[in-house]
């Protein structure tokens, strides 16, 4: 079928999302996935993902997954290539602006390959498609601008994420805490879960300063009655900010920073009352679970990449910082501006988030 035979009156035969990263911004997908479930619930549908994401995501059903291991390097295009061998999908759902994605996208046979408007389409992602979304605006949260891929079909929205929790995750999360910790994880008492660190080891000026992070963890615990809990991943950075909160708390949370797999950490999460992080991944799976996130953002525009469904309890200082360090407005910054400065989280302020927390914590 060609492309002026095709006929979007009726449903696809199949379709092929391609996204491979990051954590966060596969719980962005996840909308979109249960859109065309929904909507289309006959529909065969593939996910091209990551290799790490795909654990995120590996209990999701209904979902042909194919990993791309991007440390195989090139071989991992020829695997690709030969299990495209023989497939056609009416549609690619091309939701990833990077050089790597837009050849993956050129190894996938589809009718449609729908990507990002001309505006959006960095890394020449436009050379890779043959539709572009209509976007309402250009000025949306991660989540509207992918729901965009849907709107394109005229589906009705699904805003909904329904992330899995792996119940052998839940099982071996619960021989990593002890009893007083796993009292809280029930239900009990109140749980709060710290991620302190953005992962992208480049950019951790995303990151809120230890200090701030010890001084919530002691009131949590001493006014609030919270049992604390530290997650992160395994990189040296994570291990260290850990380690120096945990030195500056007088009531000493546990620290479990790259002692859990991604399944388990979902858990976590899911068992956390309140989760507190900066602008990172499990701030997103935290939303995806529908758990309270307090999102920390100075350095990102939490408009664009904060928690979805819970920009109420995220400390915003990203317009002061854009007017401090680079005399500027969100009216006229780019919309994905980020804050390079390694002092601009500073601005957040200890009682601006436990004022988030208490928030949080009251009854529906």
């Amino acid at each position: 079928m060609t492309l002026s035979q095709f006929n979007l009156s009726k449903p696809p035969k199949n379709i092929c999302i391609l996204r491979l990263s990051a954590l966060g911004d596969i719980t962005h997908t996840l909308p979109v996935l249960r859109t065309l479930q929904k909507n289309w619930p006959e529909m065969p549908i593939t996910w091209i993902i990551g290799k790490t994401e795909y654990e995120l995501v590996k209990g999701v059903e209904g979902v042909e997954f194919i990993i791309f291991d991007k440390s195989q390097g090139f071989s991992a295009y020829l695997a690709l290539r030969q299990q495209m061998q023989g497939r056609h999908f009416d549609v690619l759902l091309h939701l990833q602006v990077s050089l790597r994605a837009s050849a993956i996208s050129f190894l996938v046979p589809a009718t449609i390959k729908l990507g990002f408007d001309r505006e959006r389409a960095k890394d020449l992602q436009w050379l890779f498609t043959n539709r572009k979304i209509k976007p309402a605006s250009t000025r949306q949260h991660v989540v509207d601008s992918f729901m965009a891929f849907t709107a394109y079909f005229d589906l009705k929205p699904v805003l909904e994420w329904d992330l899995p929790v792996l119940e052998s995750a839940r099982q071996s999360l619960r021989h990593k805490l002890d009893k007083e910790w796993l009292s809280h994880a029930k239900g009990e008492n109140r749980l709060l879960v710290i991620n302190p660190c953005a992962v992208a080891k480049s950019r951790n000026w995303r990151d809120w300063n230890i200090d701030g992070y010890a001084a919530v963890a002691d009131y949590a615990s001493a006014q609030l009655g919270m049992k604390v809990i530290l997650s992160g991943g395994s990189s040296m950075r994570e291990q260290n900010v850990a380690a120096a909160i945990f030195s500056l708390c007088s009531e000493k949370p546990l620290n479990l920073v790259g002692q859990t797999s991604i399944a388990e950490l979902v858990a976590l999460l899911d068992m956390a009352s309140v989760v507190i992080a900066p602008d990172t991944g499990p701030a997103h799976i935290a939303n995806a679970l529908n758990t309270p996130v307090i999102g920390l953002y100075a350095a990102t525009n939490p408009q664009r990449a904060g928690p979805y469904r819970f920009q109420k309890l995220v400390v915003n200082h990203y317009e002061q910082a854009l007017q401090k360090y680079y005399s500027s407005s969100i009216g006229d910054a780019s919309w994905g501006q980020r804050i390079q400065n390694a002092e601009c989280m500073a601005l957040i302020k200890p009682d601006e988030v436990l004022k988030k927390l208490r928030k949080a914590l009251e009854p529906l």
